[in-house]
């Protein structure tokens, strides 16, 4: 089954979830055969998923911490997260990566950490613009997956892979079918029998030709599920409306 997942980032106060959720369920009442996942910040993940627990709609977190508890201030962990009717987790983001610094080390923590809880982690790899330029794009996404997933075995229908070329997120300038084909299809002959997700100016208009990549198994969706009916939309399309 096709996945399609909407990472808000840091976007919605818990009452413009609650809003938001309750015009989503109604517009993916009908929706039977492609799982959905909403990821919201941490701040309206209890809202949401007292919302979604009763829903055909999964619940996910943008990021989380591999300890249990302890003295580590800002960070969320596992189980505060599984507790709020999380079971996904998006781990390696770009965003993550580049931004906040997080290292491959610390990606595979948190990979182990969540199979451990059990929660379903999302792991994001792609390349950087100059990567791309150079003729490095393999390169980078296997030394990510390589490294990401150093030491865990047995992945099939634990985990899922989101490509994500860095230059194409949020820019409006996606990625071209033929060069999604090429990455999706290279992790897949490297993992073997996973799911993997494109993410990168995802929209209603493209939503369609990306599904019908033969090695896209879904979506993660950025800017264009901040609106319920957008996403609704993309999330449609994997239905083929």
């Amino acid at each position: 089954m096709k996945l399609i997942a909407g990472n808000w980032k840091m976007n919605k106060t818990p009452s413009q979830t609650r809003e938001y959720i309750t015009k989503f369920l109604e517009l993916v009442r009908y929706v039977k055969n492609t799982e959905i996942l909403l990821c919201p910040p941490f701040t309206s993940l209890c809202v949401a998923g007292e919302m979604l627990k009763d829903s055909h709609i999964k619940l996910g977190a943008q990021n989380c911490h591999y300890e249990e508890k302890g003295a580590f201030t800002g960070e969320i962990s596992l189980s505060m997260l599984k507790e709020l009717g999380v079971s996904y987790v998006i781990v390696g983001h770009s965003e993550r990566r580049w931004l906040f610094g997080e290292t491959d080390e610390m990606i595979n923590k948190k990979l182990i950490a969540c199979l451990e809880k059990g929660l379903r982690p999302i792991l994001c790899v792609g390349e950087k613009i100059e990567d791309r330029n150079a003729g490095m794009t393999l390169k980078v996404v296997e030394s990510q997956l390589k490294l990401g997933l150093s030491g865990l075995e047995d992945l099939a229908g634990k985990i899922d892979i989101a490509y994500e070329p860095v230059w194409a997120i949020g820019t409006g300038t996606p990625a071209m079918p033929e060069d999604v084909q090429f990455v999706h299809r290279f992790i897949k002959e490297f993992l073997g029998d996973v799911r993997v997700l494109y993410g990168g100016s995802v929209s209603p208009k493209n939503a369609r030709d990306f599904l019908s990549i033969p090695d896209v198994n879904g979506l993660l969706v950025g800017t264009a599920s901040l609106d319920p009916e957008s996403f609704a939309q993309i999330v449609k399309a994997s239905e083929g409306e």
